[in-house]
């Protein structure tokens, strides 16, 4: 279950921290114990560690687009957990999927991407859904994402939205039995029912 410490919620080895004064060396000093640790204009957000259905999705989402834009030559997919530092977040994140065109590949550094992908992806999880759709959805709209999907797995569902504007508009929420399209990945294209064969 997601959730999001509350003051005091968290012990470092700083001491408590209340909400809303978490920091960047906070974050380099969280444990690796499989959770996620995100920190948003100064807010903890702990997830567990995924389960099997969100793996499942993710791994064939993946698998589709990392050999789509090699065939293609169209940039770098990646995926967590890697840091991603928006311009817009003193803290980085760690979206599931993205996509780096090849014009903005100097981005991808050693140890973080410094800058804002071209599309993100969200496999949701029933524990931590409104996380995504909300407060996520905020950030990636803000920092100029321009394509943002949130994969369904329960509901077998894909939403994709595009900015126009600086504002995502619902682009569709698609279903097992239809095909996915995306702006950002000209060409590529993936039926629904494939991402949820399991």
């Amino acid at each position: 279950m997601l959730q999001t410490a509350e003051a005091p919620a968290h012990k470092t080895q700083y001491g408590l921290r209340p909400q809303g004064s978490w920091t960047y060396e906070d974050w380099l000093n969280f444990p690796d114990d499989g959770w996620t640790y995100e920190i948003i204009d100064g807010e903890l957000h702990m997830t567990p560690p995924p389960g099997t259905g969100h793996q499942r999705s993710s791994v064939r989402l993946t698998t589709k687009m990392v050999n789509f834009v090699i065939e293609n030559d169209l940039g770098e997919i990646l995926e967590a957990p890697c840091a991603v530092h928006l311009p817009s977040q003193p803290v980085p994140l760690e979206p599931d999927i993205f996509f780096i065109k090849k014009k903005q590949l100097e981005i991808i550094k050693d140890k973080e991407v410094a800058g804002v992908p071209d599309l993100i992806v969200e496999i949701l999880s029933p524990s931590n859904f409104q996380y995504d759709r909300l407060k996520k959805f905020e950030v990636y709209q803000t920092a100029g994402v321009l394509e943002y999907w949130l994969v369904n797995y329960w509901e077998k569902t894909i939403e994709i939205f595009v900015l126009k504007e600086a504002a995502y508009i619902l682009l569709g929420k698609f279903e097992v039995g239809d095909t996915v399209v995306s702006e950002q990945m000209p060409g590529f294209q993936v039926e629904v029912g494939t991402i949820f064969d399991f």
